[in-house]
């Protein structure tokens, strides 16, 4: 059985790689790698876009963490008394909280390199 030939302009004319007119089955697996591969790279950057956006994620936390104690004794220093109490009472469960969130982010990191 001859091969079939491409009809002109067709859509599939990309895969002829060395011109001949026919596309044979290893351009076809040459297109189907490079697929894969733009696939893989594509996975790859999103994977590194979610791993940054969870850094950022950690490292804003902790530095909330580092200000909260400063908005209390800032509240006080304006003499928002009542705001400084509400702050203070807050601060058990904020701490806890942001102190998961950190937790967390660095034990998906441990486990991630294993």
């Amino acid at each position: 059985m001859a091969p079939k030939k491409l009809e002109e302009n067709s859509k599939y004319a990309h895969l002829d790689l060395d011109g001949d007119g026919i596309v044979d089955d290893e351009e076809m697996a040459m297109e189907r790698s490079i697929l894969e591969m733009e696939e893989l790279r594509s996975h790859m950057e999103n994977d590194d876009k979610k791993q940054d956006a969870q850094r950022h994620m950690a490292w804003f936390a902790l530095f909330g963490m580092l200000l909260y104690p400063f908005a209390v004794v800032l509240a006080e220093w304006v003499g928002l008394v009542k705001a400084s109490a509400i702050l203070g009472d807050m601060a058990p469960t904020y701490f806890v909280s942001v102190a998961a969130i950190v937790a967390a982010f660095y034990a998906k990191e441990v486990l991630g390199k294993k």
